[in-house]
């Protein structure tokens, strides 16, 4: 039986069971498939992709090593042996986290530049494939990390000075929520996982850094409900008290003249009480630092201080 024969014969894995068996997201598992041939699943008469156990197989060792900081680009095409023998040596080498970093902070360098020409050109489509080729390359939370949210920098500076119009910011951040299904955990929370309700209060209508804060809580093991934006407190806080959640992180990206936010901040701590913290992020959270600093929330001042809060949270409780 020739060995394009056996592979069709032994196609039998809808796409769900594959995510399912190696630890691959669905649509992780298609975008490897068509930037990288990662794999070659075959299709049904109906039109169904249908792969193999040696598919299975693949994604998983493509998997780990990705997750150990390896490019899929230069790996995707390596044999089962090769992918095991490249585990293996990690394995019995002492692994360098620095470099690594290091590694990951130069292909995000690399990446910032040729997204920012993309969005300069005003070009969704090129900047929504850089994107794409970057979530898988740095894994989600360095991409929004280290790539993500110095353009976003940029792009805001060159806004102020008029290089940009806000219709680039408006069109970066439309791509971005459009991507936010790859960004996601491909893991799902344990039922015992914290819970946490993230959302933006009343008048807050940007939503983007909510939105990233939430992905980067669900990358760090907590069950998060997101709510959108531009909500009052009294909805943010109902929602604490149907999904039992022990943290609510709301972020502010806009200051304004009146009261609103004050009078909302306030509210919203007085109604989920004290023993639910209280998170607030966003850049204009540091002009309301007085309320911030009066009902006690903690306040994000990175994304690694963030991670920080979660951790001494699930910690203390």
């Amino acid at each position: 039986m020739q060995m394009e024969d056996y592979h069709k014969s032994s196609a039998q894995y809808l796409i769900g069971t594959v995510s399912k068996r190696s630890g691959v997201k669905s649509d992780l598992v298609r975008a490897w498939e068509r930037r990288y041939q990662a794999v070659t699943p075959t299709r049904t008469a109906g039109g169904h992709r249908v792969y193999s156990d040696q598919d299975i197989a693949r994604l998983k060792l493509l998997n780990q090593a990705t997750s150990h900081g390896h490019s899929i680009s230069q790996i995707a095409q390596f044999s089962l042996d090769e992918l095991k023998r490249l585990l293996q040596q990690e394995d019995t080498q002492n692994y360098s986290p620095v470099s690594l970093t290091g590694d990951k902070r130069f292909l995000a360098e690399d990446y910032i530049e040729k997204c920012y020409a993309a969005v300069l050109a005003f070009d969704a489509k090129t900047l929504e494939s850089h994107f794409e080729n970057a979530i898988v390359e740095l894994q989600s939370q360095a991409f929004i990390e280290d790539l993500l949210t110095p353009l976003l920098t940029r792009i805001g500076e060159r806004w102020k000075t008029g290089e940009l119009r806000p219709i680039h910011e408006h069109m970066t951040s439309s791509v971005i929520r459009s991507l936010t299904y790859i960004l996601r955990n491909n893991n799902p929370c344990p039922d015992h996982a914290p819970r946490m309700i993230v959302s933006t209060p009343i008048g807050q209508l940007h939503e983007l850094g909510a939105l990233l804060a939430a992905i980067i809580a669900e990358l760090n093991g907590w069950q998060v409900t997101y709510l959108g934006a531009n909500l009052p407190a009294e909805e943010i806080a109902a929602a604490v008290k149907y999904t039992h959640s022990k943290a609510v992180t709301i972020s502010i990206s806009f200051s304004t003249d009146d009261h609103v936010i004050p009078k909302e901040i306030r509210r919203l701590r007085k109604l989920i009480g004290n023993d639910v913290a209280l998170i607030v992020g966003g850049r204009a959270a540091a002009c309301y630092e007085a309320v911030l600093d009066e009902v006690g929330v903690l306040k994000i001042e990175s994304y690694e201080h963030f991670r920080r809060i979660l951790e001494q949270l699930v910690a203390g409780s």
